[in-house]
């Protein structure tokens, strides 16, 4: 009787440590805890700590507060001018209502499965109304980033249904099929180009206004310092003669002033090997030789 009634105490003991420890669950900072009974939420906390729950009837579905990060697999999406685009983009995400999130999806995974169509269909729809040149081009990429962020909110806005937050889409990389690529890149190429072609005119346009008006300038300076110079060449040739008919007013002087003229004359013909002059005999310089004048 008495290992009997021992074995019963056992039983009962651990029973009730088995009772009392299934009334309790514990909450971390970073997680939601949904108390589940008979397939149905009955209750939703968010609070750290100690809670309660019905041993053996409730169970405990634990969602992370944490925003989770999703890349989603490269699609193809086509634009208005029907050429095929590869995205390739990732999403951030977080539960914002734990209970509609179970209710509606259950887990991680199958919230990414929509995530993923909710996204692609996104996509679809709005590079629907976009052209490729709008898409890949060097033009500011601020428009570019408003499309994303629509996108981001269009997103965000059907999500809510399943309790979830979707806090930022982003476009890490368009790429083109490779029946595309040749096409895309000779037309790149050849705005490139006209764009070059267009700058070398307009330089070029620029450059001759800027020699033409240089080269005006030049001539008017030229022409300036020319015409100055004439005046001074005419102003010294007109001092010369003056100064010549002041030093030479009467015949003696002129007399003199020929007979200077008609030695450097003479001097000037002597140089060289060759001594031997020929003059007519009319000449003044031969009369000044002969001693006849």
């Amino acid at each position: 009787m008495k290992k009997t009634t021992w074995i019963i105490v056992g039983v009962a003991a651990l029973l009730a440590v088995l009772i009392f420890g299934g009334c309790f669950f514990t909450v971390a900072e970073n997680e939601y805890a949904c108390t589940v009974r008979f397939s149905k939420i009955i209750d939703t906390t968010a609070d750290a700590g100690l809670h309660f729950k019905l041993p053996f009837i409730d169970s405990v579905k634990y969602f992370t507060k944490a925003t989770q990060l999703y890349d989603i697999p490269p699609s193809e999406v086509l634009t208005s001018d029907k050429q095929n685009m590869t995205v390739d983009c990732y999403i951030l995400w977080s539960i914002s209502d734990p209970k509609l999130f179970y209710q509606t999806l259950g887990s991680t995974a199958t919230a990414e499965q929509r995530l993923d169509a909710l996204t692609y269909n996104e996509l679809k729809t709005v590079m629907g109304t976009l052209a490729q040149s709008d898409i890949i081009n060097m033009e500011d990429g601020a428009r570019r980033n408003d499309i994303y962020s629509n996108i981001a909110s269009d997103v965000d806005r059907l999500a809510r249904t399943y309790g979830i937050r979707v806090e930022d889409v982003k476009i890490k990389q368009f790429d083109l099929p490779e029946s595309n690529l040749n096409a895309v890149y000779s037309r790149m190429i050849s705005e490139r180009n006209q764009m070059a072609e267009k700058y070398t005119a307009d330089g070029n346009y620029e450059a001759s206004i800027i020699r033409n008006n240089v080269d005006k300038k030049v001539n008017i300076i030229v022409s300036d310092a020319e015409a100055e110079a004439a005046k001074l060449v005419a102003e010294g040739e007109g001092e010369y003669m003056r100064m010549l008919a002041a030093a030479y007013d009467s015949d003696d002087k002129k007399d003199f002033y020929e007979f200077n003229l008609a030695l450097d004359a003479l001097k000037k013909s002597l140089k060289g090997d060759e001594k031997t002059v020929i003059l007519d005999g009319s000449s003044a310089l031969a009369q000044i030789l002969m001693g006849s004048k």
